[in-house]
């Protein structure tokens, strides 16, 4: 983690009886606004996760991906807005609610000055699901030297090291900011390999960051766009790739639209002539008259080229 990391590590191993059982929703945020100067990190923004889900969150650098993160979480206060998680406050979460979820920052740095099993060694104290054995095998597999000192390893190898701290905890709930910012392809897949696993086998729920469309391809439930502080779109992802279009629409008929067409995200001249309008329409609801309009064509987009023309 980062320099917040006794946020997460100073838990009573005992949880109390009431969060024991508890139901509900993971993590949620309702209108969080966090603002830098005159510039919006965050600007209105509203998520909910639900148990199980595997949330993709992709945007570009500096699309406010880290600060939701970090608020979500309680690291970091909101001008305005309220995030929660299990339906508590995230500024005041609780130890027992600390135990039931594993983060990895996008550059771990603290605790540099312990060698790696000596982190992990202290930290897996703080929770009583520790996996000693997964830290373990996981070192050997990944070949990660146990005796180093983690401010001596390289950023990969750094970040692979939180990862397994994160994992071991057996968290309900996972938040990795960039995961694979720092991880070469192989290390990679792995890591997304190894998310698929925590929520397919044993349904953990999981939000990941990424500027890497095709990781989340690989692995994601569900999406959400994000944009100069702002959250442009959020869906299943597979309804999502059923649900857009985007449509050339000849100069005839380009001329004749008055105001926005329903479900449209995007609008920009084709370089020749007419327009290109991209529509994502809501749950079962009809595409709107242009799609089946004489001479417009229709053209199914990739994820990363629909990221692309929202986020354009």
């Amino acid at each position: 983690m980062n320099a917040t990391i006794a946020d997460f590590h100073e838990a009573a191993v005992a949880a109390p009886a009431d969060l024991a059982g508890e139901a509900g929703i993971p993590l949620s945020a309702r209108a969080l606004e966090k603002h830098y100067g005159g510039h919006a990190a965050l600007d209105g923004v509203s998520l909910e996760l639900e148990p199980g889900a595997v949330l993709g969150l992709i945007g570009r650098n500096g699309a406010g991906k880290s600060t939701l993160i970090r608020t979500l979480l309680g690291l970091m206060e909101p001008d305005s807005g309220e995030a929660r998680i299990w339906g508590r406050p995230a500024l005041a979460m609780g130890d027992a609610v600390k135990q039931r979820l594993g983060y990895v920052p996008q550059q771990p740095e603290a605790l540099s000055w312990l060698k790696v099993a000596d982190m992990l060694d202290f930290v897996g104290r703080f929770y009583p699901k520790w996996d000693a054995g997964f830290v373990r095998s996981t070192l050997d597999r990944w070949e990660l030297p146990p005796n180093q000192l983690l401010a001596r390893l390289s950023p990969g190898e750094r970040q692979r090291v939180a990862i397994i701290r994160a994992l071991a905890s057996q968290p309900e709930l996972l938040v990795l900011d960039e995961p694979g910012a720092a991880l070469d392809p192989v290390a990679r897949r792995e890591l997304l390999r190894e998310i698929a696993t925590r929520a397919g086998e044993f349904g953990t729920t999981v939000l990941f960051s990424t500027h890497i469309v095709s990781d989340l391809e690989r692995v994601a439930s569900h999406v959400a766009f994000m944009h100069k502080g702002r959250m442009l779109l959020q869906s299943e992802l597979d309804s999502l790739k059923e649900r857009h279009l985007r449509l050339h629409v000849p100069d005839g008929a380009a001329d004749q639209l008055v105001g926005r067409v329903p479900g449209e995200v995007a609008r920009r001249p084709n370089p020749y002539g007419g327009l290109s309008v991209v529509l994502v329409r809501g749950e079962d609801e009809p595409w709107p008259a242009l799609a089946h309009a004489p001479g417009v064509r229709r053209e199914v987009l990739s994820l990363e080229d629909l990221f692309v023309e929202v986020a354009g």
